[in-house]
């Protein structure tokens, strides 16, 4: 194994180990030149399959120029050894913020919507990346995420491959069903490999964990368990991404504009308690309209007044009705004008009997006049409460006097004579005469 060397293309200075790949070194590196730190990439072996590789990488990261893929800034050899001057990310891994806590499905989204657009960039140049896992999304301290380590990315329609037959190539974990198959890889390959980044940042822990070997074959066998408690949004998005079927799995544009659309709705869902609380202390009692209350009230009082003024009248009318010749009973047309009633079936009268043809209950006040074939009835009406029901009172017949006479003669007189005098004399015991 060659030695590391202190300096790399004549002006940049290595300096403390920042991490270490399958193939490579990535050191912090100082350029007094322009006077800034920089990532140095160093490979670490002269294997010919290995520097094919790395000067791959360097050729397509050329290539690509967004604001969440590191950015080449130099390339060289040193001593036998190609080396990358990367853009340097002061921060942490997505690795590492996993491995301290589950951060919030807002912060997830976000950080998945920025790397779902690093690979949309890369997509749209013909770029697989092949190893989209935590450990290479680096995140600064402005929460900005940038996709790196293309040291195994192609193109899509690239010429021959780099992996041995029967072999391939990632991090078994994150590998999609087609990798382990070895089938050819698409760009629906990064989809599935960041929908189980985002399941690992939802659960809070991998999917696919274990020996390379089983990691690798387990999803072969079942399909990630996505809990339906996630939130709302999330399960649908990530059963999509990690479809078995590549054709089945949505672009990397779709799930970027998907994760920024549940990145605005988690944020309305932490904030909307305090936002409900302010709104239910601020919401007044709705003001009562003075204007139409008041004249509805005068005009109910109106009425009032008007129906109390129609109930005397129509009370003292009965009242003097009551009085007058002719009526059956003074007490029954007094109660009866402060008492609203309705007409019950009339009684009729014939000379000397009265014979009720219903019962009098509650009825109206007849005034019975003799010789006369219907009654002459007086009806008072009255707003008062009705008062209970009296009992029924049924005239009493008159016991006949002598000589078939009746005792007692009906109060009142007929309204009119007869005309003429009747022919013929009268017949034994008061009959009439024949004609």
């Amino acid at each position: 194994m060659p030695e590391t060397p202190r300096t790399v293309g004549g002006r940049y200075q290595l300096g403390a180990l920042l991490g270490s790949g399958g193939m490579a070194d990535v050191r912090r590196a100082h350029d007094p030149v322009l006077g800034r730190d920089v990532a140095i990439k160093l490979l670490r072996t002269d294997d010919t399959v290995d520097r094919e590789r790395f000067d791959s990488e360097a050729r397509l990261v050329a290539m690509l120029n967004h604001e969440n893929v590191v950015t080449v800034l130099d390339a060289g050899v040193q001593d036998g050894l190609p080396w990358l001057a990367l853009e340097l990310v002061d921060g942490e891994t997505m690795a590492d913020r996993l491995t301290t806590g589950t951060p919030t499905p807002q912060a997830l989204a976000v950080l998945g919507a920025q790397v779902a657009a690093a690979l949309r960039h890369a997509h749209g140049h013909g770029i697989v990346h092949r190893d989209v896992k935590p450990g290479n999304v680096l995140i600064d301290g402005t929460d900005r995420a940038r996709l790196t380590d293309f040291g195994i990315a192609r193109l899509v329609d690239g010429g021959a491959s780099l992996t041995l037959t029967g072999h391939t190539i990632g991090t078994a974990a994150y590998l999609a069903p087609e990798q382990v198959t070895g089938e050819p890889v698409t760009t629906a390959t990064d989809v599935y490999a960041l929908g189980l980044v985002l399941l690992e940042g939802l659960t809070g822990r991998r999917e696919y964990d274990g020996p390379p070997v089983e990691a690798a074959l387990a999803r072969l066998h079942r399909s990630p368990l996505v809990p339906a408690s996630l939130p709302t949004g999330w399960p649908g998005l990530i059963s999509t991404m990690t479809a078995t079927a590549p054709t089945e799995r949505p672009s990397a544009d779709a799930v970027a504009r998907r994760l920024l659309e549940l990145a605005r709705t988690s944020a309305a869902t932490t904030h909307a308690p305090a936002r409900a609380a302010e709104a239910t202390a601020a919401l007044p009692l709705a003001p009562i309209p003075t204007e139409p209350e008041t004249g509805a009230r005068r005009h109910r009082l109106a009425l009032v007044a008007v129906a109390a003024v129609v109930a005397l009248t129509v009370g003292l009318s009965a009242l003097l009705l009551g009085g007058s010749p002719g009526a059956e009973d003074p007490a029954s047309a007094a109660d009866a004008s402060s008492t609203v009633r309705t007409p019950t079936p009339t009684t009729t009268a014939t000379t000397g009997t009265l014979t009720p043809t219903a019962p009098a209950t509650d009825a109206t006040p007849v005034a019975i006049v003799q010789g006369t074939s219907s009654p002459r009835t007086t009806t008072a009406r009255s707003n008062a409460q009705k008062p209970k029901p009296r009992p029924a009172q049924h005239p009493v017949k008159p016991k006949p006097g002598p000589k078939g006479k009746p005792k007692s003669k009906p109060k009142g007189k007929p309204k009119g004579k007869p005309r003429g005098k009747p022919k013929g004399k009268p017949g034994p015991k008061g009959k009439p005469g024949r004609p």
